[in-house]
Parts: C-alpha cells; sequence; structure tokens
C-alpha cells in the first residue's frame, strides 16, 4: 500500500476521524497495513504491547482467563474500533487476550514510533493521546458492566 493510501486508509477509519492531513502524514511512516487469520492472537495478556491495531473489517473477541471458566469474552471489538491501547501506559504489557474471531484486516500503529512523532509536534500528541483516553474509558466502563454480567 503506498503512503497516499495509507493516509487515506487511516482517514476513513473513526480513530482518526477529523484529524488534519499533515498529522496523518507525519503518522505514515508508522503504520502498515496487516491481514490476520481467523483465530490468530492481536496480543496475550502479560504480553509486552507495542502496537495500536485499526479495526477495518473483521472482529476481535477481547476476552480475560478466569480460574474457574478459562477465556471469557469481555467484549467484542469491529470495524471502526482498535485493539492495544496497553502500550500507552506502564507496565506497557496486554491487559487481555485479544483474538480474531474471523479474518481480520488492520492498519498496524508502532507504538515506539507513534510516541516519537507524538514528541516532535505536541499538538499531535494532544489530540491522539486524547483520542486514546476517550477509548480506554469507554472500554474500561464497557469492561465493568460485562464482568458484573459474568459474575451474577
Amino acid at each position: 500500500m503506498s503512503e497516499q493510501e495509507m493516509v487515506s486508509a487511516m482517514a476513513a477509519h473513526d480513530f482518526f476521524h477529523g484529524v488534519s492531513e499533515a498529522h496523518l502524514k507525519a503518522i505514515g511512516p508508522c503504520v502498515q497495513s496487516l491481514a490476520i487469520p481467523a483465530g490468530a492472537f492481536l496480543g496475550r495478556e502479560g504480553e509486552m504491547a507495542n502496537a495500536l491495531y485499526l479495526i477495518q473489517s473483521g472482529h476481535v473477541a477481547l476476552e480475560v482467563n478466569t480460574p474457574d471458566r478459562g477465556a471469557v469474552a469481555i467484549q467484542t471489538v469491529g470495524p471502526g474500533q482498535i485493539v492495544g491501547w496497553s502500550w500507552f501506559v506502564p507496565p506497557y504489557r496486554w491487559q487481555f487476550d485479544a483474538q480474531a474471531t474471523e479474518p481480520v484486516r488492520v492498519i498496524v500503529l508502532d507504538a515506539r514510533c507513534v510516541i516519537g512523532k507524538c514528541e516532535q509536534d505536541h499538538e499531535l500528541g494532544y489530540h491522539f493521546f486524547k483520542r486514546l483516553a476517550e477509548i480506554i474509558a469507554g472500554r474500561l466502563a464497557a469492561t465493568r458492566l460485562q464482568l458484573l454480567d459474568v459474575y451474577k
């Protein structure tokens, strides 16, 4: 995928809605497109987190392992959503398992590269991390509700 095609793909994703083309181009070198087969893990709980996945198609189950029930799906995310914000906060390890429930097409952002770009351009960093914080807050609220249901 060319750099312009990648910028266009990022602009079409909900996460980057309204982001300037200049900022998308700045992040462009940090990005690649990837196809993930059904059943593959994007990340495993406890592993080092080093990427953000923008889901273009397919679905990914976010799962937590419980002693008595094994893997329990907390949430399923799909097109227009993201997976992989654990690189944003210490200890930079996946908090859940993230498994493709069907073939998934994603835009992968290299975390170190993105952080470097955000440190170079604080306006970009502010907007990027504000978006991540909003998603983290929503994900935590959804997880809380799901856990209440799991432990009934």
